[in-house]
């Protein structure tokens, strides 16, 4: 049954742990599947740890605050969750902001700056970022994109 829901996309631990229980496997015998699958390399928390940061971040553009939210509901252990976002710096997290804010701006009418300033800090907000963050980068490419498009 693991490989079966591996073949699908890559789990953690926890999740395989959790759909063999709720299957009825008896504890020890879910250990020793798990063991020998993490023996094999099939199930490694880490190597899932950094596919679906790379991933979630290239694709849905969240946060560090948001993965780290993630991986934590998918069973991802503490010290591993840390290691993994340590090599996100906060230079590369506001430039994700502004390339998202950037891409939505180029759709939006500005003759309601405040509704679309509320817009997009909402939208950076349901993605992690923090409202400080998403306040300053808002403002800043509103600011960018009104010279733009006076141009």
């Amino acid at each position: 049954m693991c490989l079966r829901l591996l073949t699908a996309r890559a789990r953690t631990r926890a999740e395989l742990a959790g759909q063999l229980a709720k299957r009825g496997y008896p504890d020890d015998i879910s250990n020793r599947v798990l063991d020998r699958l993490a023996a094999v390399g099939l199930v490694d928390d880490a190597d899932f740890a950094e596919q679906w940061v790379q991933s979630r971040r290239v694709n849905a553009g969240k946060s560090r605050r948001a993965l780290a939210a993630e991986l934590h509901t998918k069973g991802v252990d503490n010290d591993i969750i840390t290691t993994v976002l340590n090599g996100i710096d906060a230079g590369a997290e506001r430039a994700r902001a502004e390339q998202l804010v950037r891409a939505k701006l180029k759709r939006e009418s500005l003759t309601d700056e405040t509704r679309v300033s509320r817009r997009l800090v909402g939208m950076l907000a349901r993605r992690g970022y923090s409202q400080n963050l998403a306040c300053e980068v808002v403002l800043a490419e509103l600011a960018a994109e009104r010279e733009r498009r006076r141009v």
